[in-house]
């Protein structure tokens, strides 16, 4: 399958800096987190849900340009028509290109107190609860927030419950933003951009991302970066160069600590050619796997150490990573793999897994258009997963329960089942499979009847209210749900949303157990905020015999690349092809569906 370029994104980025500090990179990517921060503030102020949803689609518009907007409107031409951005916005996106910033937003920041935005930077808080804290308690900045937590009145306001707040006392009392992790998919096309540059420098022999990064967790704290070159190459001179640097941190011959303009904080580390590989094997990490790597030296009688592995205080390999795992007796380990969960063990024994790869995907089964919330139309959504190489994709709205979303009743559902039926009489290279993201509500029944359900190709079910019910009466209503005749996929079994919503609690075992007696597969949802299911979970999955379906939930064309994502978690899973639903071709599918005979060619 081919994955186009990922779309840039970012934490929030900075205020402008001052002409003594530097020029600030306006790019798409810095235009879109500008949008994304007034989406925010708005949120936080109870604005008009439309309004707040322009400017997060004008976000995502912008985040999946081919093209930089930005310097082609600094050279004078006019902005091209984008889907979803309208005159108003057209006229804050030259606003942005041409002061660094948006009156909006100021206008929006001051007229808010000023530690409440602070209040986003706490794990586990997004606009929507930031916003119930402000007017439902009147919290306006950390300290309020620890005396609220203390006190016990920040249970009791709709959406949190008691443990939220021990945990939001905890991440409070630890400080703003120490220790927070942020999708891989915010970072993953910055860490790029600074490699590329690296590179550039004459002299600069390798750049290679390292840390948690390389090993595609699912989130990631800061950016690793190792450079081989030698000596007298000035590469930490041209690194802090970087017109995205805001802030050095350290600065050595060898290594630097920086600040982005973003806030992400990014250290670089520059070694001899000669000691490349040991030294990426030691900085990629992660540190459980350094640790054995060491202890199974020790027993052969060597030293490994970020310069190489002696024996006998000679260097017996060092240059590349291959050379430093075969002298220690192993083949050379994926690095998703690097965290002392049995690679060590499995690769000694020849038994390392054929990991599954992008190119492994032949379908996406879940998806969404105009039709409900997303951005673009059944056709342009079919003919972009056809461009990723794709070979099919479900089309699964959402249902009628979920208003926010513009979800579909029977009769809506059944008006595009027949528009896809006539697209499919017209397409080539790409099969739409009729599908819903049917709510699961809170006893456990669908949103839909039998008699519209029984007319798909599959079911997505999903649950999107009631995340405070009691891990009983969770793991009950998920289990129900998935007793329908019709139920073929749970959708993000979690709900988690990265640094905004907690995990359901849910006996996810039992739920796992459940899915593999009755035939039901589990989603790895890609989405950057989702990354849901975990890749220990997946690896349980997979031990009991559950498919896994790795989707985007693609509310637009560019979304298909978020499959890379799910493709990097399901590794660090442990999972092949096999182990994946939509890695079968469109027949193959059909057949697990029951949609043709088995025997049928």
């Amino acid at each position: 399958m081919k994955l186009p370029a990922v779309p840039p994104q970012a934490p929030l980025p900075a205020l402008p800096r001052s002409s003594a500090q530097g020029s600030q990179i306006i790019d798409n990517d810095y235009i879109a987190a500008v949008f994304d921060d007034i989406a925010d503030l708005l949120e936080i102020e109870d604005a008009n849900i439309f309004r707040i949803r322009a400017y997060r689609n004008a976000a995502r518009t912008l985040r999946a340009l081919t093209f930089d907007l930005a310097k082609s409107i600094a050279r004078g031409e006019s902005q091209p028509k984008l889907s979803g951005i309208g005159v108003d916005l057209a006229g804050k996106i030259n606003e942005i290109v041409g002061t660094g910033d948006c009156s909006l937003r100021q206008r929006l920041r001051s007229t808010l107190p000023p530690g409440l935005v602070d209040l986003l930077s706490i794990a586990g808080l997004g606009p929507k609860r930031v916003k119930h804290l402000y007017h439902d308690l009147g919290v306006e900045n950390v300290a309020q927030l620890c005396e609220a937590a203390r006190q016990g009145r920040i249970r009791h306001v709709p959406g949190f419950g008691e443990k939220m707040e021990a945990r939001l006392l905890l991440a409070a009392q630890k400080g703003i933003g120490k220790d927070r992790r942020s999708p891989i998919a915010f970072f993953a096309p910055v860490a790029q951009r600074l490699t590329e540059y690296l590179q550039q420098i004459p002299g600069v022999e390798n750049a290679t991302v390292a840390g948690s990064l390389r090993r595609m967790r699912d989130t990631v704290g800061d950016i690793d970066i190792l450079v081989a070159a030698q000596p007298s190459v000035e590469v930490v001179a041209g690194f802090i160069r970087h017109p995205e640097v805001s802030t050095v941190l350290v600065q050595g011959h060898t290594r630097a600590s920086v600040i982005l303009g973003s806030g992400t904080q990014v250290d670089l580390r520059v070694v001899e050619p000669a000691v490349y590989g040991a030294a990426l094997v030691y900085f990629t990490g992660s540190k459980a796997h350094n640790i054995a790597l060491r202890q199974k030296a020790r027993r052969q009688g060597c030293k490994l150490s970020e310069y190489g592995v002696f024996k006998a205080r000679k260097c017996v390999a060092s240059a590349t990573e291959t050379a430093v795992y075969h002298a220690l007796g192993l083949p050379w380990i994926t690095p998703e793999l690097r965290e002392d969960r049995g690679e060590i063990a499995a690769a000694q024994a020849n038994r390392l897994p054929r990991l599954i790869e992008p190119g492994d995907l032949k379908g996406d089964l879940h998806a969404h258009t105009l039709a409900s919330d997303g951005g673009n139309s059944l056709e342009q959504m079919a003919l972009a997963a056809r461009e990723a190489g794709l070979e099919y994709l479900a089309i699964t709205e959402h249902s009628r329960s979920l208003r926010v979303a513009h979800g579909l009743d029977a009769g809506g559902l059944s008006k595009q089942i027949e528009q896809i039926d006539a697209l499919n009489a017209n397409l080539q290279g790409i099969t739409l499979l009729k599908g819903i993201e049917v709510d699961i509500l809170e006893e456990g029944s669908l949103d839909l009847p039998d008699d519209v359900l029984g007319r798909l190709d599959l079911v997505v079910g999903a649950v999107h209210s009631h995340f405070g019910l009691t891990r009983r009466q969770q793991t009950q209503r998920l289990l129900r749900a998935m007793d329908h005749r019709y139920f073929t996929i749970l959708a993000h079994p979690l709900c988690r949303l990265i640094n905004e919503r907690a995990p359901l609690d849910v006996d996810l075992p039992a739920i796992i157990k459940a899915a593999s007696q009755r035939g039901c597969c589990l989603e790895l949802n890609a989405q950057p905020q989702r990354m849901d299911l975990f890749d220990l979970q997946c690896q349980y999955a997979k031990e009991e015999g559950v498919l896994i379906s790795i989707n985007s939930d693609a509310h637009r064309t560019a979304d298909f690349t978020h499959l890379r994502y799910g493709v990097a978690q399901a590794r660090r899973a442990w999972l092949e092809k096999n182990d994946v639903l939509n890695t079968r071709s469109l027949i193959e599918l059909k057949r697990f569906l029951q949609l043709i005979p088995a025997t049928a060619d």
